[in-house]
């Protein structure tokens, strides 16, 4: 492929190269997507494999740790590997980050378990997570980079587009092998040794997206610059270490993608999670109500990406967070109809009390699921939490025990801390639907799609998909047209990694974490609601219009 210069005279549309460099930088962002959900995916069962030394509920919380571990990490990947890529290159540093994402993965499906060599399973699998995750942190300014550098001036946000539709095509393409191993295995096989399967796969698609890179040139921008011995030799310094730079990175983080990460988290990933642990639809239901939202949706990316092109980026972004937080709250509860009936109708009309002195009674805020609750008060709420019945907390007198009422008649309560059947009888008879209940919405293949249940919930996800993609759409162009050239990769990346590796990446656990505080199956949506409002106004004050910006300069 020849190296691409920028010229006055040029085709209206896509050249060859240019096609070839967003293939390039696309498919390869697919599949370090690919890799990275599998873990998030097969949480449950790879805690089964190598925490199995410890209780069902611990081992769960260790395999979500560790799957948390790849996001805390990310901004330390941004940093490491976007001074490399402003040093060394745009494309020698995701060509690295690409091989170290796929070994990990590829190495996991290979790990005996700790039934197999002891605690050095937990201790590897943690390693390749954190090595995971850097490569992430590295991999996403270098392909936003490289793309928006080989872009035409007003097309910036187009091409750089398909760099955003590969985080949910990504998911897509992990849920589908997913999916496609567990019919082909079954489940007892799939959770004995067909979940390597799909980590065993990541090989294959390592192979081609290597090949595909290896072909590909500098980025002209970066070649230039380096030709005129323009690069940075600290860009670590000059990003973070200069007030000037180091305020655009704090306002990206707080005015873009802080905002842009919770919509885009809840509308994927919060959304799957709200389905199963809250609404208690099946995982195979589930998934495939997400992946089709996913497919009807993802071309959107493309659209508002373009569409910024001619509007601007910063409308785009903050309406999408501006709606979103305007309309989160009624969107889940129209969910609810649709998903659950029975639970909606029990969720308004089951009067549930926990009566108790205050003295015993804790903050059941446990985002990282590490604290033990053994107050009688709190195994009562999180008991009631963890099965989606909505209840409130009446002050008793002091020292007086706890007492659980279901519409003002006393339950017997005994202090258990993983279930209480006369508590479950209670309520269920009062109106929360069981397990299984006839009115949950059921997939029975993925073309079940007609049904008008189906179909209201699939329309539903489809909004939600549609603010991340208003969100999620337009931001690489805009975070690469707020840097100058030599400290773009490290100045990006940081904001970037921080807004949607922190902020996105703890949102499940966090507003999970106060539904089951508050006892309010949506209270949690508030976490999405704050930090996307206070995006809105940040963006809308602080942030630049940046379509027009020559990113050619150093």
């Amino acid at each position: 492929m020849s190296t691409m210069t920028a010229t006055s005279a040029r085709p209206a549309g896509m050249t060859k190269d240019e096609r070839f460099v967003i293939l390039a930088s696309s498919l390869g962002t697919v599949f370090e997507w690919y890799d990275f959900y599998l873990y998030g995916s097969l949480a449950g069962i790879i805690g089964a494999q190598f925490f199995s030394d410890y209780p069902p509920a611990t081992r769960d919380i260790f395999a979500l740790l560790a799957f948390a571990a790849g996001f805390l990490v990310r901004p330390f990947g941004a940093i490491v590997f976007g001074r490399v890529g402003d040093i060394v290159g745009r494309k020698y540093t995701f060509l690295v980050t690409i091989l170290i994402m796929g070994l990990s993965t590829f190495i996991v499906g290979l790990l005996p378990s700790a039934k197999t060599i002891g605690i050095a399973a937990p201790i590897i699998l943690i390693s390749l997570r954190l090595l995971q995750g850097l490569a992430l942190g590295g991999e996403y300014g270098g392909a936003a980079t490289y793309v928006a550098e080989h872009a035409p001036q007003g097309k910036r946000g187009y091409y750089t587009s398909f760099i955003q539709t590969t985080a949910t095509l990504g998911l897509f393409l992990s849920l589908l092998v997913i999916l496609f191993t567990r019919s082909f295995t079954g489940e007892k096989d799939f959770a004995d040794w067909g979940w390597r399967i799909p980590f065993l796969v990541s090989v294959l698609l390592l192979g081609i997206s290597v090949w595909i890179r290896l072909r590909l040139n500098e980025s002209p921008v970066f070649q230039r610059m380096k030709e005129e011995g323009k690069t940075s030799k600290a860009p670590l310094t000059e990003a973070f270490g200069t007030w000037s730079n180091a305020k655009i990175v704090i306002l990206a983080l707080l005015g873009l993608t802080m905002g842009q990460a919770v919509i885009w988290y809840t509308g994927q990933f919060y959304a799957l999670f709200f389905l199963q642990s809250i609404l208690k639809v099946d995982g195979y239901t589930a998934n495939l109500l997400i992946a089709w939202s996913l497919l009807l949706g993802t071309g959107f990316f493309l659209l508002f990406g373009a569409l910024s092109d001619k509007i601007g980026r910063k409308p785009i972004i903050l309406a999408g967070c501006l709606i979103g937080a305007l309309t989160l709250f009624p969107i889940f509860k129209m969910i609810t109809t649709n998903a659950n009936p029975a639970l909606e109708k029990a969720y308004e009309t089951v009067k549930v009390q926990v009566i108790a002195d205050p003295a015993g009674c804790g903050d059941l805020f446990n985002p990282v699921g590490t604290r033990v609750f053994t107050a009688p008060c709190d195994t009562a709420r999180a008991f009631l939490a963890q099965s989606s019945v909505k209840y409130s907390t009446i002050p008793g007198p002091a020292g007086s025990p706890v007492k659980i009422t279901v519409n003002d008649k006393e339950v017997p309560y005994t202090d258990a801390k993983t279930s209480n059947p006369a508590i479950l009888a209670a309520v269920q008879a009062a109106g929360y639907p069981k397990p299984g209940d006839a009115g949950i919405v059921k997939m029975s293949n993925p073309f079940d799609v007609f049904r008008p249940q189906v179909a209201a919930i699939i329309g539903l996800l489809f909004i939600l998909v549609i603010y991340v993609t208003m969100v999620y759409g337009p931001i690489a162009a805009m975070l690469v047209e707020l840097f100058p050239t030599r400290i773009r990769y490290t100045s990006m990346s940081l904001p970037y990694h921080i807004g949607n590796g922190w902020f996105g990446g703890l949102l499940p656990a966090t507003a999970f974490a106060i539904t089951a505080s508050t006892g309010d199956i949506y209270s949690g949506l508030w976490y999405p609601v704050i930090f996307a409002a206070i995006t809105v106004v940040v963006g809308a004050l602080f942030i630049p219009e940046t379509k027009d910006v020559d990113i050619t300069k150093t």
